[in-house]
Order: C-alpha cells, then sequence, then structure tokens
C-alpha cells in the first residue's frame, strides 16, 4: 500500500512540514536560551542539559526496543522534552535529578500514553511539576557560584525591588534557561519566523496575565512590576515553548484564544494569591488538562447541522 494512504497519529499539519523538521526548528530555537544558560551558569549547566536530554533521548529508545516497536527517537521530539525540562532545572540540582526527570518524562507522561500525540500534558512540564513535588529543597534551590539569594520574583513577592534590566538580560538567579528574556525572544521570533508557532496562545497568554496582575496585585498599571513579571520566571519560555505544544493544545482557532487567555488568568492566581512566587507550570499543566472541554466548547458546527428546523 502507499505510504500516501497512512494516517499517522497527531498531531496532523496541513503543510511540507513533517515532526521531525517542527521538533529540529523548536530545538534550533531553545539553542540561544540554552546558550546563554550555560554562558551565565558555567560548565554544571552544560552537564546538566546533556545528561538530560541523553537520559529522554535514551529512555525512548530502551522502551520501544524493548517492546519491539518502531524507533521514534529520530523525530526530535525527546530531544525537545530533554531540553525543556533541563532548561526548567536550576544549576545547583545534581545530575541525577535530571535522569529522574527525563525518564518520568518520556515514560510516564508519553510512551504509556502511546508515545507522541498520544500524551494528555506536556511532558517536561508533567515531569518538571513531578520533581518539584518529590524534590521540593533541590528544585527551589538557586544558590549556585553566580547568585545567591532568592529569584527575582521571590523578591518582588516580599515586597523588595529588583533591577529589571538585569532580568531581561538574564544575569540574575533562576532555572537555567528561563533567566533571559532576550535570549527566549530570540528563539521565539525564530518559531514565528519559519511558521511554527503563531501569536494566538503566547499572545493572550501575555495579555490577560498583564490584565489580571493589573487589576488583583493592587499595584494598578504600575510599568515596573509588570515588566518585572513578564521578564522574571518562566513565563516568557512557558508561553513561547510550551504553551503553544502542537499535541497538548486546543487545535481549534477559538480554542487557543481561551486556552491562552485561561493560563494567563491561572497564573496570575498562582503568581499574586499563591504561596510559591511562580506557577507557569501548574497552570500550563492544568490548562493541559481543560483542552478537551476547551475544545468541545469551541468546536464549529458542521455544515448542515445545528440550524434551525422549519
Amino acid at each position: 500500500m502507499s505510504d500516501l494512504m497512512k494516517v499517522s497519529s497527531n498531531p496532523h499539519i496541513r503543510a511540507k512540514s513533517s515532526t521531525s523538521s517542527i521538533m529540529l526548528a523548536v530545538v534550533i530555537a531553545l539553542l540561544p536560551a540554552a546558550g546563554f544558560g550555560i554562558y551565565n551558569f558555567g560548565t554544571d549547566a552544560l552537564i546538566l542539559i546533556l545528561v538530560t536530554v541523553l537520559s529522554t533521548v535514551l529512555t525512548e529508545y530502551i522502551f520501544e526496543k524493548i517492546l519491539k516497536k518502531k524507533t521514534t527517537i529520530g523525530d526530535y521530539s525527546a530531544v525537545v522534552t530533554g531540553l525543556l525540562l533541563a532548561l526548567n532545572l536550576p544549576v545547583s540540582a545534581p545530575w541525577w535529578i535530571g535522569v529522574i526527570g527525563g525518564i518520568f518524562a518520556i515514560l510516564v507522561v508519553k510512551m504509556l500514553f502511546g508515545g507522541l500525540g498520544q500524551n494528555f500534558m506536556n511532558p517536561a512540564l508533567g515531569a518538571r511539576c513531578f520533581l518539584l513535588i518529590s524534590f521540593t529543597s533541590i528544585m527551589t534551590n538557586f544558590d549556585c557560584d553566580a547568585y545567591t539569594g532568592a529569584t527575582p520574583l521571590a523578591a518582588l513577592k516580599s515586597g523588595e525591588t529588583v533591577n529589571i534590566f538585569n532580568m531581561v538580560v538574564g544575569k540574575t538567579a533562576g532555572t537555567i534557561g528561563e533567566t533571559s528574556m532576550i535570549a527566549i525572544v530570540i528563539g521565539a521570533c525564530f518559531l514565528i519566523l519559519t511558521g511554527v508557532i503563531d501569536l494566538r496562545i503566547p499572545g493572550s497568554y501575555i495579555v490577560s496575565f498583564v490584565v489580571f496582575i493589573c487589576l488583583f496585585s493592587g499595584r494598578g498599571f504600575d510599568y515596573a512590576y509588570i515588566s518585572a513579571h513578564l521578564a522574571g520566571g518562566g513565563l516568557m519560555l512557558g508561553a513561547f515553548f510550551m504553551a503553544t505544544d502542537y499535541v497538548t493544545r486546543p487545535i481549534t482557532v477559538k480554542g487557543q484564544y481561551v486556552y491562552g487567555i485561561l493560563l494567563g488568568i491561572l497564573t496570575g492566581i498562582f503568581r499574586i494569591f499563591g504561596p510559591s512566587a511562580e506557577g507557569v507550570s501548574y497552570a500550563i499543566i492544568l490548562g493541559n488538562l481543560l483542552v478537551p472541554l476547551i475544545e468541545k466548547a469551541t468546536l464549529p458546527t458542521a455544515f448542515g447541522k445545528g440550524g434551525a428546523r422549519v
């Protein structure tokens, strides 16, 4: 039978792009953030990135070999998962944290649900939340040779002033890949220009988040406060690289706007009213779980159905 008659698992893209080309583009787009993380934190960041990516790739390869399935590591999705997870880890985390997180992301979140296209949440974020719950002290320790003390968002939450310029550039404490807003935006622009993502989800996410903190933070339209929230933590990394995941985002156009607005509101709730200064990971995970309901509510009526009877 011709290959043209075969239907692969979702995501289905109406273009000449393949899954591997899309995932490779994401890897390339993440290189500025990864590169700056290595520059900012040193060789420890490089080791943690390599170990985490290697663990995701090997886990997928070994799992498929044991079950005698077709090897899919060539689509680069495991590399993307490992790279995203590594960029969401503090540089002070030991190497085995990356290994445990990588195995959990691929084995539990991805492969046990059928592989790429079947996972119900973003594997990298699922693993990060698992690590945050299981190894809280390790995952919230951002002290390293370059920086000590609280992250800018934690300082902001406690009422302290922060250096917004350093947050935008990335010369501050945080996870390996979230510190430099400039590096993240450069990668995001690459994805937008190549057509891999659009601004529906990240745009509605960021705008709704800004509106939320203006209304409920008690600071009103405080430019410095808003800028610090946008530049700090994983908001930009999550908005452009994880919320836009083809598998776990809504497929409908209206649904993508609803999804983005929901993520902005949830992130605002976690950051303003929650005990933690962050909240992006949990917001996107909860949003992933609500995607089926969002799609059901925003699915357009099929032609010839739903009209009034005469």
